[in-house]
């Protein structure tokens, strides 16, 4: 380890010796790894904890890396993660300087897959340039759009700020689909364009009530939510993922 991987790593030590004071401190091995996005793991491997860290965390404050500590310990051992660390490790996280560095460096690592925004039915560019004069005056910059390389049914559309670039789910390029519905999802996903995620007091806000307002701004929003809710098994045919357990949620994001 690196002199700043032993600095933290000795963070981890002293916050497991105040958590269970009782059992013996254990070997703990930590680096800081270059994730695409701001993720820290923690998980016990032959008697040892590995914890991994962003690279993007090299630099925080000490405080910041004891609040990180008493989040990841607590979660491993089953307890109840302090408020005030959970507190200090959102508030920086969402400080405009990190998100900034954290943006920047997924545009630089991270790879997008962007498919071809003409699929079999749609054309999801003309989508948007119809959209776009119809409810934004034409005023919003068409990001990247493309269809999703896989078809899915658990997140119909999603705006990623990093490329500028939103995707929408292939199992929309199909017939028994109706137009609105399509559009409504692209229409939700421009939105973000609009109103770009808001953080305060280290929490992150994607719909706001401006969003909220525009959203149901949309011609066929009522009929489009009611759609989606009614057509989850379909929508899940259409996917191939008949049969599959997991909850129908997050259709946007």
């Amino acid at each position: 380890m690196s002199k700043t991987e032993e600095k933290v790593a000795a963070i981890y030590r002293d916050v497991f010796s105040k958590i269970e004071p009782r059992r013996d401190v254990p070997d703990i091995s930590l680096t800081f790894y270059p994730y695409v996005n701001v993720n820290n793991t923690i998980r016990v491997r032959d008697g040892r904890v590995i914890v991994k860290i962003s690279t993007l965390m090299e630099d925080a404050p000490e405080g910041v890396h004891t609040a990180l500590a008493l989040i990841l310990v607590s979660k491993l051992l089953r307890k109840h993660v302090p408020a005030a660390a959970d507190r200090a490790y959102k508030r920086f996280i969402s400080s405009p300087d990190f998100r900034e560095k954290a943006l920047s460096h997924k545009r630089e690592k991270g790879r997008k897959v962007i498919g071809d925004p003409r699929g079999d039915v749609y054309d999801l560019e003309e989508i948007f340039d119809g959209l776009n004069a119809e409810y934004f005056d034409g005023g919003l910059k068409r990001p990247s759009i493309g269809w999703s390389a896989k078809r899915t049914f658990r997140r119909l559309g999603h705006y990623d700020q990093a490329h500028h670039a939103i995707i929408i789910s292939k199992s929309l390029d199909s017939k028994t689909i109706p137009a609105f519905v399509v559009e409504y999802v692209v229409y939700h996903e421009m939105l973000h364009v609009k109103h770009p995620t808001v953080h305060h007091n280290g929490r992150r806000y994607s719909h706001t009530a401006a969003f909220k307002r525009d959203e149901r701004a949309y011609d066929h929003y009522d009929e489009a939510e009611s759609w989606i809710d009614r057509n989850s098994h379909r929508l899940k045919e259409i996917a191939g993922a008949v049969g599959s357990k997991k909850r129908y949620w997050g259709l946007f994001d």
